[in-house]
């Protein structure tokens, strides 16, 4: 069955503002479940797909991080039932090598899966007077009232927690507490840089802290942000428009270096410094997404005998349906208090939100969607 008057914001021309239209949500496929949203995280990767950084078919609805109340599925799905609250994540096909393997963040069709605006069978879900709109944005394309969602998308969460609150926890704070949590796996009493404590590093500072690192440094050009870094688990913080970072954590370190550091703004520059604050055998890991054909200059002489590891990682190495249980429960504890990051806005303010995050007034918009 067709469902008319749904509500969407629909990203029509690179690099405009997104508009609020009705359109129309046809019926289920077979693997997917209908969502009623809740609401939805406004992430980085929103912005550089409607900008065209990342390419997305328009006209598109985005929208990756919804939360939201299933209220049908599709006939083979198996582990998602009506009635169930879920949070939504990135897709993946579940056939290739890596999806087998339990590396799903790494899965050989990504771009078509989360990037390709269409099905598999080539169809869209979405559309505006008989004009297709691309659907399925990693799976989901949540910046609307309903959804039809793909079941690798979906994870099933508690009843008890507030569902407003639980779309971020489906890309940018996984990703964030998943380099550390699932890739990094720092030991207790260890020590980890940030650069760049908007969503994806607050919920790094926040995993480091569950982990048990004790030397836990913040990154970033705003001070607020800052500040709420050292309130969630920094116990240090510098303003790398105002002072040598590279000498900063020599001093904090005694000289020794870090062990860890995590890249959130895949700026090359910053990537660059990020690694020459590594001591010996210590670790960067690169979670920004950067434009295709960035490069970062490191140097290698003297780094050599270090023996330190760069990485790149997608999505924290994540399950989703395995991993977003996991930081809720941390979350019910006290122990990941990922609200002290949201703002929320209403669908028709979402270009503000969007505005908003880009300024560095607020880390994470969240767009209640009833």
């Amino acid at each position: 069955m067709t469902i008319t008057n749904i509500k969407a914001a629909v990203a029509r021309t690179t690099g405009a503002a997104l508009t609020v239209e009705t359109l129309e949500l046809d019926e289920l496929k077979d693997n997917e479940v209908k969502v009623e949203m809740v609401a939805t995280g406004i992430c980085h990767t929103d912005a550089i797909v409607r900008d065209g950084v990342y390419p997305t078919p328009l006209p598109a609805v985005l929208g990756h991080e919804g939360a939201g109340v299933v209220i049908s599925v599709g006939k083979t799905v198996r582990n998602v039932h009506v009635g169930d609250h879920v949070v939504l994540s990135a897709a993946y096909c579940g056939a290739c090598k890596q999806c087998r393997a339990g590396r799903m963040a790494y899965c050989e069709n990504l771009f078509a899966e989360d990037f390709g605006g269409r099905r598999r069978d080539g169809s869209t879900s979405l559309s505006c007077c008989g004009e297709p709109i691309s659907s399925h944005f990693f799976g989901q394309s949540s910046f609307a009232t309903h959804a039809n969602v793909v079941e690798e998308s979906v994870v099933v969460i508690d009843k008890d927690v507030p569902l407003e609150l639980m779309g971020p926890l489906g890309c940018g704070l996984q990703t964030g507490a998943g380099a550390v949590l699932n890739e990094i796996k720092p030991e207790a009493g260890s020590s980890l840089v940030v650069f760049g404590v908007g969503a994806v590093g607050s919920a790094a500072i926040m995993a480091a802290k569950v982990a048990g690192c004790t030397t836990v440094i913040a990154v970033d050009i705003h001070d607020a942000r800052l500040e709420l870094a050292l309130e969630i688990g920094a116990t240090h913080a510098i303003n790398s428009s105002s002072s040598d970072v590279a000498e900063e954590i020599k001093t904090i370190t005694d000289g020794e270096g870090i062990q860890y550091a995590i890249d959130t703004t895949a700026i090359p520059a910053v990537t660059k410094t990020a690694a020459e604050t590594l001591g010996i055998r210590g670790v960067l890991v690169l979670v920004g997404a950067a434009a295709p054909g960035t490069e970062v200059p490191f140097e290698v002489g003297a780094s050599l005998v270090k023996g330190w590891t760069f990485k790149t990682v997608v999505q924290g190495s994540s399950i989703p349906q395995e991993f977003i249980p996991r930081l809720v429960k941390l979350w019910k504890q006290g122990r990941f208090p990922f609200e002290k990051l949201i703002k929320f806005y209403s669908l028709d303010d979402i270009n503000q939100g969007f505005e908003d995050s880009k300024k560095g007034a607020v880390i994470k918009p969240v767009v209640r969607l009833r």
